[in-house]
């Protein structure tokens, strides 16, 4: 057994003082049991697996991709277990933490410049470009995971666990969207079971891009890119909700404070989604959603800094 081999397998438990009265039970999936802390180390692995066996990425050479931070430790995991030189763009809009543990894991950052340190259309456009101009050299490996349909597979195994875990007894299944690929993979999945599991996904209300809103800056992290991700399937989402930065975070501290689960920002805005689904439902119903990161990784940020 290699670290590799701890992906996975995370525990699923269920919110006890959060949710309202009278709502359906709300359970999580801990995510950050995961060896970087984050869901994204099942995409990383399967991205990188997948382009070894077919031979896209090559004994050598360099992988390159853009991120916010948890994908790129996820990956950076993955490269330095197999021995792959990394090359990371991302930006000061991501927390120091999550740039700090690429870097520990051997990681080559360049920083691209944001707008007042928060995620916008321009900011992950400028990111994709840097990393597209890198990924001309010889002997690299692009990720590009905006685009890379590997990585919706690296999500099926949540998929399978949620239903395991749950011994099939799910009605809805709720979960931000970022690059769209953790939320297609288990839906793909719960919906090839149960065609009636209501997938909800959860966008910043000040990016609300598909709700047909404008795009705009949050601070809402490895969410909300601005535009319609292009592994985006409308066919596989029963509804879709959004959720304030501000109440993202609020909730995010009260998860520690009266669940003892700490998480990051996007993990919040899943957990008030979810009670908005919970609450429709009612009691007896069953709704699953993701600690999708932990809260050390927002330690420097406004969430959990107290000045």
């Amino acid at each position: 057994m290699d670290i590799l081999d701890a992906i996975g397998n995370t525990s699923l438990v269920q919110l006890c003082k959060v949710v309202p009265p009278h709502c359906a039970d709300i359970f999580v999936k801990l995510e950050w049991e995961n060896p970087t802390g984050s869901v994204k180390d099942r995409m990383a692995q399967a991205v990188i697996s997948r382009a070894e066996a077919d031979g896209r990425l090559k004994p050598g050479d360099t992988v390159i991709e853009y991120t916010g931070g948890s994908t790129g430790t996820s990956l950076a995991l993955v490269c330095a277990a197999k021995g792959y030189r990394l090359q990371i763009v991302s930006s000061e809009a991501f927390s120091r933490e999550k740039l700090d543990h690429m870097a520990a894991f051997g990681a080559e950052l360049k920083l691209v410049p944001s707008e007042g340190g928060f995620t916008t259309k321009k900011l992950i456009l400028d990111m994709v470009e840097a990393a597209r101009r890198r990924s001309l050299e010889p002997h690299t490996y692009w990720i590009d995971q905006l685009n890379n349909h590997d990585s919706i597979a690296g999500y099926y195994s949540l998929g399978e666990e949620i239903w395991s875990q749950t011994q099939g007894e799910i009605d809805a299944f709720v979960h931000c969207v970022g690059t769209a690929a953790s939320s297609r993979g288990v839906a793909t999945v719960l919906k090839r079971y149960n065609p009636n599991i209501r997938i909800v996904v959860v966008e910043p209300a000040e990016s609300s891009i598909l709700l047909g809103g404008p795009a705009g800056p949050h601070k809402i992290e490895g969410v909300g890119i601005g535009y319609t991700p292009p592994l985006w399937e409308a066919a596989l989402v029963d509804e879709v909700l959004s959720v304030k930065t501000g109440d993202a975070k609020e909730m995010a501290r009260r998860l520690a404070r009266e669940e003892a689960l700490f998480a990051g920002t996007s993990s919040g805005a899943n957990v008030i989604a979810a009670i908005q689904v919970a609450e429709r439902l009612g009691s007896g119903a069953r709704v699953v959603t993701l600690m999708c990161d932990s809260g050390l990784k927002y330690l420097s940020t406004d969430v959990y800094r107290k000045s």
